[in-house]
């Protein structure tokens, strides 16, 4: 799998994920709830979702609020898998707010 340039990432994030960022080798994005279970149940959508595509995130959650950071490791790098799962997770997020 082909890592994306800088030019190519900052493309990505400036026309299809504009709530992530790109910081120390990661896209991350931060999501927050109105309560625990929201953030739970969310975080179990991404968990089929992560799981289906053999693509798993870096993440933590504190009550109400859920980080995920996202990289393609085996490329040390951000990827189109990266980019993909990044837009479920969005779409997933904006069904369950």
């Amino acid at each position: 799998m082909k890592r994306y340039t800088d030019k190519e990432l900052r493309e990505q994030l400036t026309h299809h994920l504009k709530d992530w960022s790109y910081t120390k080798g990661f896209i991350r994005r931060d999501f927050t709830f109105r309560n625990f279970s929201e953030a739970f149940s969310f975080m179990t959508s991404v968990a089929l979702l992560a799981e289906r595509a053999d693509h798993h995130p870096d993440w933590s959650n504190v009550y109400n609020k859920v980080s995920i950071s996202l990289r393609t490791h085996s490329v040390g790098g951000i990827t189109q898998m990266d980019v993909d799962l990044a837009a479920e997770i969005d779409r997933v997020f904006s069904e369950k707010h």
